[in-house]
């Protein structure tokens, strides 16, 4: 039995918990990050490829956004940002599994526009008090500690809010389609009160770290969905060696091998970018327009792969245990995760010379 095989069943929040923590208990929250620190000491290519064998043998894309939402929204910005004593304050839990974590950008208003959040901190002589209302918070309400994103003094800045802290409520609503075993949820902070150590960063430095989170997100969330597309493609391919129609087996009608073929295709596409983000990483060179590119496309051939999925698998794809319809959905919701495929578009836009909001050429 391979490793992830042994995964708790997906059958609740508490089960969502669980899942995430057997796979820190296998080291996977470890990889891309010195020994120093706790982590294995490798690169962003032996995440790659340890998110890749997630993927194929659990097929649970709610479990992989989880992760990713744990890995970028509180492990790398205490990496990147966090002093030498809240890395040790947090880190060792975080990457064990003992405290789940994550980050809060999206409200009811505020999107995409991250200038157009609400959430406000102010600061008091024992530390600061936040207000706000965040929304569709993936690891809510499992989550132990949240990145909090607010405006202190009008500057966009970021606080470490536990679920337990006074005036905090990690919500399990509203419930959404899509990657369902990725807890989901708002946030309501109602003078919430936490300790002045709880702010990570220089005030005002938000927005760098909000962007940062999201390119290595973008970039490497699809690992794990990678393995996920892996597994399609195999149960296409037996499901066409078997299935025989006016005497020959599915795979030989032509419209069916060609949209087999594109399932390849796309899955070796999806793999090479996200492959070359991790070169790019591990060179120490900048990813944000590699990362937007392998949002946009991974994000979309997924969708695609999965309607052509379910529609070679015909009836058998409509039985629940297939999965091959709930990837479908779960295929729609990643074309919204981490920026909608239109917000990648502007930025690789922007990032090329043209488009709303350049302001000169970025090299990668």
């Amino acid at each position: 039995m391979t490793q992830y095989q042994q995964l708790p069943p997906s059958s609740n929040i508490l089960a969502s918990k669980q899942r995430l923590q057997f796979c820190a208990q296998q080291n996977l929250l470890k990889h891309a990050i010195s020994a120093q620190l706790g982590g294995q000491g490798d690169g962003f290519q032996e995440l790659v490829n340890a998110h890749l064998q997630l993927g194929k043998q659990c097929q649970d894309t709610g479990l992989i956004l989880s992760i990713n939402a744990h890995l970028w929204g509180s492990i790398f910005p205490l990496i990147l940002y966090g002093t030498e004593e809240q890395q040790q304050n947090w880190l060792p839990a975080l990457l064990s599994g003992d405290m789940i974590g994550g980050h809060a950008i999206t409200e009811p208003q505020a999107g995409s526009d991250v200038n157009a959040i609400e959430t406000i901190a102010l600061q008091t002589d024992s530390g600061f008090v936040l207000n706000g209302h965040k929304r569709f918070i993936t690891n809510t309400p499992i989550a132990d500690v949240l990145l909090i994103y607010a405006k202190l003094e009008g500057k966009l800045s970021a606080f470490l809010v536990k679920q337990t802290d006074s005036g905090a409520d990690f919500t399990d609503k509203p419930n959404v389609a899509g990657c369902t075993t990725a807890t989901m949820g708002d946030i309501i902070l109602s003078s919430c009160q936490i300790p002045i150590g709880r702010q990570l960063g220089k005030t005002g430095v938000g927005g760098m770290m909000i962007q940062n989170a999201l390119e290595l997100e973008r970039a490497f969330i699809f690992a794990g969905i990678i393995g996920i597309m892996q597994w399609q493609l195999e149960q296409v391919i037996q499901h066409s060696r078997h299935r025989y129609v006016n005497g020959a087996h599915l795979g030989a009608n032509q419209a069916i091998s060609h949209k087999i073929a594109d399932m390849k295709c796309r899955q070796e596409s999806c793999l090479l970018w996200v492959n070359e983000c991790a070169r790019l990483k591990d060179s120490g060179k900048r990813i944000s327009l590699a990362s937007a590119q392998t949002k946009l496309f991974a994000s979309e051939a997924f969708l695609q792969s999965s309607l052509d999925a379910a529609h070679i698998m015909g009836a058998e794809g409509l039985i629940a245990e297939s999965k091959m319809t709930t990837l479908v959905q779960d295929a729609m919701a990643s074309r919204l995760f981490s920026g909608s495929s239109e917000i990648q578009k502007n930025i690789i836009a922007a990032l090329i010379g043209t488009g709303t909001g350049f302001k000169g050429q970025i090299k990668n």
